[in-house]
């Protein structure tokens, strides 16, 4: 598991990733972080992000960088080891940014964060989405890739919000119409719905839709004839969740961050600031 962590002190900033392992998703040793700033598009911090796993088992990570500008920028990291069963080394992309907002996509640079793991469509491509914000809609934008290195936005989102605000650590998967098991993040067709999250920043809360797919117009459908968010995951303080497909069990497995509700003070003084919890 990679989370935001502070290594200098328990309130936000000077953020990497930290690297901790397990073999029960309750029982965790932390490893050294994984990503830390070393180049110019993530020199001011190694923000969320999401892993993919490419053919042949290769994983990759997507993360938002903060740049020598303080722009919001998107970057790539590979193992360097893939012997090493913790993965405790990554490599960045010597092509980092590998794509970054600016006046021809009419990106804000300071809303432009926290890609999702990536799927494979039936066209060969790779595609990702990017939380961001246009005005007062939330909006999952939306970039493809053949190598997952060049990547090109398309011309229009996944999906957007009127009124949603910022849209933070989106995360979007297919679920079985009828069943419990999970399935793989690239599965489409009739025999699965997909669901869509987004983290609203305006309120600090989970948020999701269930609806369809069309992967001919790359367009996500909501089930309720609306495009508001209703369903919550919690009604607690909880926020910035992922899922990923334990492809072992046939399951997805959801992690999300719980932000409690102690002061600034109160953290530097226990040492430490925020919990994980994680649904299965």
């Amino acid at each position: 598991m990679f989370y935001q962590y502070n290594p200098r002190g328990a309130t936000w900033g000077n953020i990497v990733w930290a690297h901790s392992v397990s073999k029960d998703l309750v029982n965790w040793t932390p490893l050294d972080p994984a990503l830390f700033p070393s180049q110019p598009s993530d020199i001011n911090g190694c923000w969320s992000g999401s892993a993919t796993l490419l053919p042949g088992n290769k994983p990759a990570i997507l993360y938002t960088g903060i740049d020598s500008m303080n722009r919001q920028v998107q970057n790539l990291a590979q193992p360097k080891n893939l012997s090493d069963p913790f993965l405790r080394e990554w490599v960045k992309s010597p092509k980092n940014p590998l794509m970054e907002p600016t006046s021809a996509n009419n990106i804000d640079s300071s809303s432009f964060r926290d890609p999702t793991t990536a799927w494979l469509g039936k066209d060969g491509q790779w595609r990702v989405l990017v939380g961001s914000l246009r005005e007062t809609s939330g909006t999952a934008l939306l970039y493809k890739s053949k190598d997952f290195v060049d990547w090109v936005q398309a011309e229009q989102p996944l999906h957007s919000t009127l009124g949603s605000g910022m849209w933070e650590c989106p995360d979007f998967f297919p679920v079985l119409s009828n069943g419990q098991l999970g399935v793989d993040t690239s599965l489409n067709g009739d025999h699965v719905r997909h669901v869509l999250k987004a983290s609203l920043s305006a309120k600090k809360h989970d948020y999701y839709m269930i609806g369809s797919y069309n992967a001919t117009k790359d367009v996500f459908i909501p089930d309720n004839g609306t495009n508001q968010f209703v369903l919550s995951y919690d009604y607690g303080k909880y926020y910035a969740s992922k899922t990923f497909f334990d492809d072992g069990k046939k399951r997805r497995i959801l992690l999300a961050w719980v932000s409690e509700s102690s002061s600034s003070a109160d953290d530097k003084k226990k040492g430490w600031s925020g919990i994980y919890v994680s649904c299965l």
